[in-house]
């Protein structure tokens, strides 16, 4: 099973998720998406996984900071603003096989795993 997480190691939930996976004896792929942040195309296929519209999986005080008012943009504007300032996604999010979850509480990726 190949397991993938949108990690944010300065985050306590994404560090909690993270030992959660590991604990299962998985090893996941991690993807700081600060760093390297997900294409559009590549948001959208984990939006449609996780079965969320873009700003349910926008962080609120993070996207005020940097002027994004999602009342302003349609789905794939959002997908674009978050795209080019990754602070404003929600993390962690894991994504395993066709499967994905929001992990917040952690626990809910269990669902998945």
């Amino acid at each position: 099973m190949s397991v993938t997480i949108y990690h944010n190691p300065r985050c306590s939930k994404s560090r909690a998720t993270l030992a959660i996976i590991e604990e299962k004896g998985i090893k996941p792929k991690i993807v700081e998406y600060l760093v390297n942040p997900p294409s559009a195309a590549e948001l959208k296929r984990v939006l449609k996984m996780l079965g969320l519209r873009p700003v349910e999986i926008l962080r609120g005080k993070e996207a005020q900071e940097a002027g994004i008012d999602p009342a302003q943009f349609d789905d794939d504007r959002l997908i674009q603003k978050m795209v080019e300032m990754p602070i404003v996604i929600e993390r962690p999010i894991v994504v395993s096989g066709a499967k994905a979850r929001l992990g917040r509480p952690p626990e809910r990726i269990l669902e998945i795993l």
